[in-house]
């Protein structure tokens, strides 16, 4: 008897520690409700340990898993194992706690939400009745019916000085590329300018200053157009003030900027723009060498005026934007001055103040003509030598110079009928030329010449040969 009861002891043992993975059965679930009797006969029971050892560890294991979750409900466990709640047992069925539907976080009385109200597709209390909605005014979908049709205008914001340089140097910078100022006029409209409407006269004549002499009577022209549109005539005061008061700082960039400066004021004045008077105010007030520069320059030019009349070649006439009929009169003048002066630098620069490369084929027209009108051999040799040095400094490009030619030869049956010794002197010119690089075989090859006079005996009646190019 006593080996028995050893051997179940052994055995109840075992079975305790593996009771956390034992499986209940459905009288373990209701939580042991039948009285379970310790001793049968003064000998002890073997399943009632058991019983109570699984009973204990299922309370354990339920009251780890439950924590955090029930950590501030007051929860106990009785002696029993069970939980205790206020000295209340509550039951602890597993599939209980997940389907519960009550907080979690143990707060509030279990009511339904918004009073029962709530819910998906529900508008409210059943019976209750809302009262109007006051209209609010300042409501973005406010809509009087009483009020006129709403007019909504664009708000431009004022620019900043910052972004002032940024924004304006390229509506200026493709200016220079198309001419158009009504086009310039209508971006800068399009802009709020506010108290920088001053700074467009200084920004426009500052690039001005580091670009070409076209450039400059660009912007000269710019300027008398914004003027009453754009900018008043204070604004433009107020920008040459500024621009005299930067004439240090602008001549550490382009040395000439006291005598441009000067021709821009001079400008402004002949196109209306600057009171006559605007000088005036500057005597004996200014204490800057270059800006003193500066309005003796814009004197010297207007005094050269009757009147107050318009300066309109204060800059020169060049560009592409001068017509046919004036560049055609300027090379002209050049050609003519040349051979007065023999000046073969000065030619060559004013040859490139006209900054029309592409019509550089009339100066080679003109200058051939020349030779093949005067009489003598000094307009010969000098004409020769002003075409050699512009084809060796590159001022005048090998297609120009071939279209050049290639007009004369066209042409040189008229210019035969005024000058009968044309064709005589054309070929030895093109020779010359030939022999200096100016131009190719090909071109000297093309030259045309007047076939020589038959006698009667030859049967041709005396008469000329055609001419053969």
């Amino acid at each position: 008897m006593e080996i028995g009861n050893e051997q179940t002891y052994n055995i109840n043992l075992t079975e305790l520690d593996n009771l956390s993975d034992t499986p209940f059965s459905g009288d373990e679930e209701n939580g042991g409700t039948e009285e379970i009797k310790p001793e049968i006969n003064g000998n002890w029971n073997a399943v009632t340990s058991i019983n109570e050892a699984k009973i204990n560890a299922r309370a354990k294991r339920r009251l780890r898993k439950n924590s955090s979750r029930d950590s501030g409900r007051g929860d106990s466990v009785s002696d029993n194992g069970e939980a205790l709640k206020n000295g209340v047992i509550v039951p602890t069925s597993p599939k209980g706690k997940h389907l519960d539907r009550r907080s979690r976080s143990g707060k509030g009385r279990g009511l339904p939400k918004k009073g029962g109200s709530g819910g998906k597709g529900v508008w409210g209390k059943p019976g209750q009745v809302y009262d109007l909605e006051e209209v609010d005014i300042k409501d973005p979908n406010y809509d009087d019916a009483q009020q006129d049709n709403c007019v909504y205008e664009t708000v431009v914001p004022p620019l900043e000085e910052r972004a002032f340089e940024k924004t304006l140097t390229p509506i200026i910078q493709e200016y220079f590329e198309h001419g158009d100022t009504n086009e310039v006029a209508e971006m800068l409209k399009d802009l709020n300018l506010g108290e920088m409407k001053y700074s467009v006269p200084v920004l426009a004549v500052s690039l001005a200053l580091e670009g070409k002499a076209s450039h400059r009577e660009m912007t000269s022209k710019l300027l008398a157009d914004l003027c009453g549109t754009v900018v008043g005539k204070q604004d433009v005061e107020k920008s040459f003030d500024r621009l005299l008061r930067e004439m240090p700082e602008l001549v550490l960039d382009t040395p000439r900027a006291p005598q441009l400066v000067g021709q821009f004021i001079a400008r402004a004045v002949g196109d209306g723009i600057l009171c006559n008077s605007y000088i005036d105010g500057y005597k004996g007030t200014v204490d800057c060498v270059q800006a003193r520069a500066a309005l003796d320059r814009a004197t010297v030019l207007l005094s050269m005026t009757k009147g107050g009349k318009r300066i309109d070649n204060v800059w020169g006439s060049g560009g592409g934007q001068q017509s046919v009929k004036h560049l055609v009169k300027e090379i002209d003048m050049l050609l003519k001055e040349y051979l007065l002066s023999g000046d073969v630098s000065e030619a060559e620069r004013c040859l490139q103040e006209l900054e029309v490369p592409h019509f550089h084929h009339e100066l080679v027209y003109e200058a051939v003509v020349m030779v093949l009108e005067s009489t003598g051999e000094t307009n010969f040799q000098m004409m020769l030598n002003l075409l050699k040095s512009l084809w060796r400094s590159a001022v005048i490009t090998m297609d120009q110079m071939k279209r050049g030619y290639e007009r004369i030869y066209r042409e040189i049956p008229d210019i035969n009928l005024d000058v009968p010794h044309s064709y005589s002197v054309l070929e030895r010119f093109v020779e010359e030329c030939f022999r200096a690089g100016i131009i190719s075989k090909p071109m000297r090859d093309l030259c045309p010449s007047r076939g020589r006079k038959r006698f009667v005996s030859e049967g041709d009646g005396g008469r000329l040969k055609a001419e053969s190019y």
